[in-house]
């Protein structure tokens, strides 16, 4: 297993990693086709190089293919606020430890230390997974917006 920075010889994969995991049944099941498309076109190859453009992306590799990736980055511009973005693993790696590896990394960074407090906009499918690594629904309601659930944590520096 490989964890780096994404490149932009990246992107493609990436795009097509997310389409792939979007499109599994196990988050299928939450979401119609519609928001799956959505988040197909949001998070295209165009998308995948917008999002690195301003966070810090990361992906893992397994024997060279891309098989999860998240992001971290300002919250709104805030030096005090961080956010995960498009975190991701393919549906045939989850369970195999992937998303943890996702969420230590982006723990690890520097958008993340700084930071008092993290927001996630989850998936319906995810939120299990992101209540075991520590985050909690947004001021301790569930918060449902844009097809997401709105979790977050403080950060005890």
């Amino acid at each position: 297993m490989v964890i780096r920075r994404i490149k932009e010889s990246d992107y493609k994969a990436v795009a097509d990693m997310i389409a792939r995991s979007v499109s599994s049944p196990s988050y299928a099941k939450f979401y119609p086709q519609s928001s799956i498309e959505k988040v197909i076109h949001a998070l295209d190859e165009n998308g995948v190089k917008k999002r690195a453009s301003w966070t810090h992306f990361y992906i893992i590799e397994e024997e060279s293919e891309i098989v999860a990736c998240g992001a971290i980055g300002p919250y709104w511009d805030s030096l005090t606020e961080s956010s995960l973005f498009s975190i991701f693993v393919d549906d045939k790696c989850q369970g195999k430890g992937y998303g943890k590896k996702i969420i230590e990394t982006l723990e690890e960074d520097e958008f993340f230390v700084r930071a008092d407090r993290i927001e996630i906009p989850a998936a319906i499918s995810a939120i299990p997974f992101y209540r075991k690594m520590g985050y909690e629904h947004k001021n301790g309601v569930l918060t449902y917006s844009d097809e997401h659930v709105c979790l977050e944590k403080f950060n005890k520096k």
